[in-house]
């Protein structure tokens, strides 16, 4: 009678299993149910405009106003042949250009963000206090306030209309300069930079053969937020470029939009175009990922 008791006894009040006793989530493991949902919500909320735009990439001009967006097509590659063939190839110059201002850019950016913050971590000088607090307050000052300031300096030595005029500005990072500063205070040790000098290093010497690869991961960080914020800088470049030619890919695909009202055909150009523009982001977030890895290893091995 018993194991027939037992047998048919429900599934919600079935005894737990020997040796496993059932524990209820802790105020912990409940706080972490919470933010791990809360995470997956802002995941899906960031990620839904890139599904959208993959979505609608699909189309054509009369499927994109008479279709629900979110129901895939299958005009997606004759839109990038279309778009390839817009105004000879106009894109990938875009493309181009972007590359070159956000590549080139970043890389400027990050070795003079590297030195600065170096020097500010490591170096006592004059005033270094003030430095160091005109440098707060430019983290804090928008970009877009100082895109008209630029373009008048700019104009002064004629370099506007030019890829001058969009590199030079974004070469100074004050917020790549604070990061430098707390990386390399953390990650380079006096002690070690005492001993080089006793053996007659110079300071360029230790900084590039000693310091900089201490703060690779940091200056990887560094390198990737500055190559997305002058890839999806707007304001700066449509302030300094008049030929369409040097425009970025965000000046470049506005313009298509704004021609959009007159002509329709082109927001299958702009869509798949803007899909086209996140594909690099991706990948070097993806190529860049593992100098964080390594950077945690080593901390687990040293510690």
């Amino acid at each position: 009678m018993t194991s027939i008791a037992q047998t048919s006894r429900p599934d919600s009040v079935r005894a737990p299993l020997p040796g496993r006793p059932y524990r209820a989530p802790n105020r912990r493991e409940k706080l972490s149910i919470v933010s791990t949902g809360i995470l997956i919500l802002g995941a899906l909320y960031c990620l839904f405009p890139v599904f959208w735009v993959l979505m609608a990439s699909t189309k054509n001009g009369a499927e994109l106003f008479s279709t629900f967006t979110l129901i895939p097509s299958t005009h997606l590659w004759d839109n990038i042949v279309e778009l390839t063939q817009y105004r000879d190839g106009l894109f990938w110059r875009w493309m181009l250009n972007t590359a070159l201002y956000a590549g080139v850019g970043a890389l400027l950016s990050t070795y003079v963000s590297a030195l600065s913050g170096y020097v500010l971590a490591k170096f006592s000088f004059p005033g270094k206090t003030t430095v160091f607090k005109i440098l707060l307050m430019g983290v804090l000052v928008p970009g877009v306030i100082l895109a008209i300031p630029q373009y008048f300096l700019m104009a002064q030595v004629g370099l506007t209309n030019t890829y001058w005029a969009v590199l030079l500005p974004q070469i100074i990072s004050p917020y790549g300069i604070y990061l430098a500063r707390i990386y390399s205070a953390a990650a380079v040790p006096t002690d070690v930079i005492e001993a080089a000098r006793t053996e007659g290093a110079g300071e360029m010497h230790i900084f590039s053969r000693i310091a900089m690869p201490m703060m690779l991961p940091g200056l990887v960080t560094i390198f990737l937020f500055q190559f997305v914020a002058v890839w999806n800088n707007f304001m700066l470049p449509y302030i300094m470029l008049g030929d369409d030619n040097l425009f970025p890919l965000t000046v470049g695909l506005s313009g298509l939009l704004n021609q959009g009202a007159t002509a329709p055909s082109l927001y299958t150009l702009v869509i798949s175009g803007a899909l086209i523009s996140i594909i690099p982001l991706i990948l070097l977030f993806l190529l860049l990922q593992r100098f964080w890895k390594v950077d945690l290893a080593a901390g687990a091995v040293k510690a």
